[in-house]
């Protein structure tokens, strides 16, 4: 019996740590935090959707770098793509090419002291974003920098959904094919990606650098509209909200983890009653526990409400997207979860071009095509084991 109550108390404890240290670790992370974004800027893009097309075209930009390379990434793993990754990085620092490569801490955990040795000794610029730090152990280790950027020579920028391992060349038989959106930009808005990745390495790099005008050469104004939205600390949940509401026909989301905040779940089923069609498209199959069982409570309500979900089933499904009507279309890092409104570091682009959202139509159309369409039926037939996931995934939501 006495185990049993210091147990209890100890558990008590703990919960009440957790709790405290979660609280006070976002008070100061939104005390400390600005609101950031672009003008509408102007820049030539081209949409990648499949892993093998864009590394063949990313790898060979970075081979043709003549002065520096800039890139921050939530996972780079130690695989045969990783390795391949660090080659090529290597071969560019070798020859005086200027290379800095900034990673999450807990994202990229496979790296270990002797990969970073082994980069550091080839003239590679290594740091690590987002430790677990005091003295707020539990938060810090919830707030992930989830933002994917690479700028080369200060000219050519890709941002989006992929990272590096060999999952995302359909190499892991579970989650093949793998389904994303991945931008290459080019024109003046390359200056702001790396004025945000400055911004990033600056924070969490222990050499520091200065904004060298050799950063950010004269760039020409291309013809497609767009601006950046870096976010983090809860910014993220009146974007979404402002663009629903700016919907008038059709909202269409795509996303690997549907898991709305409050606010933003009301906003969807106040834009049904006004009568907008609002398309869901999300994976069949899940990369990570709980995270489909979280989204059954939302999908239920949207179906209700007379919404269309769809489940990839050519793959996993790990794009993200907003097409507001024909006249915004939103690709980047953050995900339609709890974790990228409120936890992680993102940026995405927010694109107003007629053309360019009337292609995103066209590769989401081919998406859906290769999706099954969700029933009500399919999450309200009785189903005791998926019931008590569903509880475990609403109690931690705000952290799958």
């Amino acid at each position: 019996m006495k185990f049993v109550l210091i147990l209890s108390g100890l558990l008590i404890l703990i919960i009440i740590w957790l709790v405290l240290d979660f609280r006070l670790g976002r008070k100061k992370h939104l005390f400390i935090t600005s609101k950031l974004e672009t003008g509408i800027l102007h820049g030539e893009l081209e949409i990648f959707t499949h892993g093998k097309e864009f590394f063949r075209t990313y790898f060979s930009e970075i081979q043709k770098a003549q002065k520096h390379i800039h890139i921050l990434y939530y996972i780079v793993k130690n695989d045969s793509l990783g390795q391949e990754f660090f080659n090529i990085l290597k071969e560019k620092a070798r020859i005086g090419v200027e290379v800095r490569l900034l990673i999450d801490r807990l994202g990229s955990l496979t790296i270990k002291k002797k990969e970073v040795k082994e980069l550091k000794g080839a003239g590679i610029h290594v740091a690590f974003s987002n430790r677990v730090k005091l003295p707020f152990l539990f938060y810090s280790s919830q707030v992930r920098n989830h933002r994917k950027i690479s700028i080369i020579d200060g000219a050519i920028g890709f941002m989006g959904g992929f990272n590096i391992g060999k999952e995302y060349i359909d190499e892991d038989p579970k989650l093949s094919p793998w389904r994303d959106y991945q931008l290459k930009i080019t024109g003046e808005s390359v200056n702001f990606l790396q004025s945000e990745f400055l911004l990033d390495w600056n924070e969490y790099a222990s050499e520091k650098v200065q904004n060298d005008p050799g950063y950010f050469p004269k760039l020409p104004k291309g013809s497609i509209r767009h601006q950046f939205n870096p976010t983090e600390a809860g910014m993220l949940e009146g974007i979404f909200i402002d663009l629903i509401r700016k919907a008038n026909k059709s909202i269409l989301i795509g996303t690997p983890y549907f898991i709305p905040s409050t606010p933003i779940f009301k906003e969807l089923l106040a834009a049904r009653r006004r009568g907008v069609s609002i398309t869901l498209l999300v994976p069949f199959t899940a990369d990570h526990i709980l995270v489909q069982e979280a989204s059954y409570r939302y999908l239920r309500r949207m179906l209700q409400a007379g919404a269309l979900v769809y489940q990839y089933q050519n793959g996993f499904y790990h794009a993200k997207t907003i097409l507001i009507d024909d006249k915004i279309c939103d690709i980047g890092t953050a995900n339609f979860d709890k974790r990228s409104l409120f936890l992680n570091k993102e940026i995405n682009c927010y694109i107003y071009d007629p053309a360019f959202i009337k292609r995103m139509r066209q590769v989401i159309k081919k998406d859906i095509l290769d999706s099954k369409q969700l029933s009500l039926e399919d999450l309200t037939k009785p189903n005791l084991w998926r019931s008590v996931k569903e509880a475990v995934a609403g109690a931690v939501s705000y952290f799958l």
